[in-house]
């Protein structure tokens, strides 16, 4: 591929390839495991998915190595091979056009607790981010179409979701918010399973109307991109 990309396309580059090494430092994914996306307008070659590429640690990755494909999954910029994850990626840019940005980790709090439920309880407000409680998607092969498609009914009015014995998705209109939205994932995922561990006892959750007026006031708490707190 030898299609040059627009200086805002490599500034794309730029902050998904620093993302996802942040990932790694952060210990939401291990070795190659994850991967990100980021769908931008080029001036010159349109509508492109910017993936990481399958395979290759993130700190080996440079400017040069940008991986790019348009809507349909076609490689438009790029030697390396798109992450296997491909589909998934696809599919969730594909279903939801506000969402520009697309996070998929292994984060462990979150991974384990896609081994025990079907839905993570609402135990703290912060479910309010997700659109309601965090869904888990049944498990399916990676990369394969099955799984888009099991993401995809777990996304249904989500911001998040859980991979069945995988890992977390999730989406956002900037690759900020969707990184926020997975530390917060795992964070509450962490929440419940320290709370449910606790013989005899059952974590208290969150009613619906509660989780309603979290969301009215986490849409206007604090400074503009400020994350959810107190």
């Amino acid at each position: 591929m030898t299609r040059t990309p627009s200086p805002g396309t490599r500034a794309a580059w730029a902050e998904l390839l620093a993302t996802a090494r942040r990932s790694v430092t952060d210990g939401l994914v291990t070795g190659t495991s994850g991967n990100l996306s980021v769908r931008v307008h080029d001036p010159a070659l349109g509508t492109l998915i910017l993936v990481t590429p399958t395979g290759v640690p993130y700190e080996a990755l440079g400017a040069d190595d940008l991986v790019a494909v348009d809507p349909a999954g076609h490689q438009v910029i790029g030697t390396l091979r798109p992450t296997s994850e491909l589909p998934l990626h696809l599919a969730v840019h594909q279903d939801r056009p506000e969402a520009k940005a697309v996070v998929h980790t292994h984060a462990v709090h979150a991974t384990a607790a896609s081994l025990l439920v079907d839905e993570v309880p609402p135990v703290h407000y912060v479910t309010a981010l997700f659109g309601g409680p965090v869904r888990v998607a049944p498990y399916a092969r990676y990369g394969t179409a099955a799984l888009a498609e099991a993401v995809r009914t777990a996304l249904t009015g989500r911001t998040a979701c859980l991979l069945a014995n995988h890992g977390t998705l999730t989406l956002a209109p900037d690759l900020a918010t969707a990184y926020a939205r997975t530390t917060q994932l795992d964070w509450l995922c962490h929440l419940w399973l320290t709370a449910a561990a606790l013989p005899g006892r059952t974590p208290r959750v969150l009613s619906p109307q509660e989780l309603t007026e979290a969301a009215g006031a986490l849409s206007g708490y604090g400074q503009p991109s400020a994350g959810p707190g107190d």
